[in-house]
């Protein structure tokens, strides 16, 4: 059950961190219209805190792997199934979603890929801006295309040529 949220400034706009003692259920980038004021650091709830701290890192170039304790409540197994493999995909690094696909043993199942990662919860901690099309172009992203663009960028500050 989440019991408590959190919003964090970004360079892409604000994050709604949602969690319980349980750990982060889900993260999510909200349209500036919707966003509220980003939460001081001191008054983050304690479920929140270590979250709050590497999103924070992140984007300070500072952190590349998280590590939090998740309480994440919903999705199907075959959801769930993708959600897992997401991490795989190292930092600065993409994979497609037949890539992805492959990976769980069903080559048949790109598009249920697509629409598991689609339905992400904790989008940009379980990293699935990562994966992109078999072609190498954007597809699909929750948070819209031109942060997916700005975050593989990011990922890569030594390509000198824009990756799309």
């Amino acid at each position: 059950m989440i019991d408590t949220q959190a919003y964090l400034s970004t360079p892409l706009g604000c994050l709604r961190l949602q969690g319980s003692d349980a750990g982060l259920a889900a993260v999510e980038f909200l349209e500036a219209n919707a966003a509220p004021a980003p939460t001081p650091p001191a008054a983050v709830a304690t479920p929140l805190r270590e979250a709050y701290r590497q999103l924070q890192a992140y984007f300070g170039r500072e952190l590349r792997d998280f590590q939090l304790t998740y309480d994440v409540q919903q999705g199907t197994d075959f959801q769930r199934r993708v959600w897992a493999a997401l991490p795989a995909v190292g930092y600065g690094r993409t994979a497609s979603y037949l890539d992805l696909a492959r990976q769980l043993g069903n080559p048949g199942a790109v598009r249920a890929v697509g629409a598991a990662n689609g339905q992400n919860p904790l989008g940009l901690v379980w990293p699935c801006h990562r994966i992109i099309g078999a072609g190498g172009q954007l597809t699909g992203y929750a948070g819209g295309l031109w942060r997916k663009k700005w975050l593989l960028e990011f990922e890569q500050p030594t390509v000198q040529t824009a990756l799309f």
